[in-house]
């Protein structure tokens, strides 16, 4: 009775393989997320800078331009990821 229970414990343990693409999935996602927060702002100056050469003048406070952003950021992160 007890061995079942040490192999059902024994069972459940993660393999060094399973931990190693927990791990990866990490690194990938923090990857990800770098690489959305550093193409943001260049896509929302572009936009800007087109903008500007159209005519148009706008003025963001710094809060305005936080939500741009992170709005940004998510939005190039929805059309990277894999689904």
């Amino acid at each position: 009775m007890w061995h079942q229970s040490i192999v059902n414990i024994i069972n459940e343990i993660p393999s060094i393989n399973q931990l190693n693409n927990r791990l990866m999935d990490y690194k990938k996602t923090i990857i990800t997320l770098f690489t959305c927060m550093i193409l943001s702002p260049v896509v929302v100056y572009l936009v800007l800078g087109a903008a500007r050469l159209a005519g148009s003048t706008y003025e963001m406070t710094h809060g305005e331009t936080w939500i741009i952003w992170l709005l940004m950021a998510i939005l190039i992160n929805l059309s990277i990821t894999k689904k």
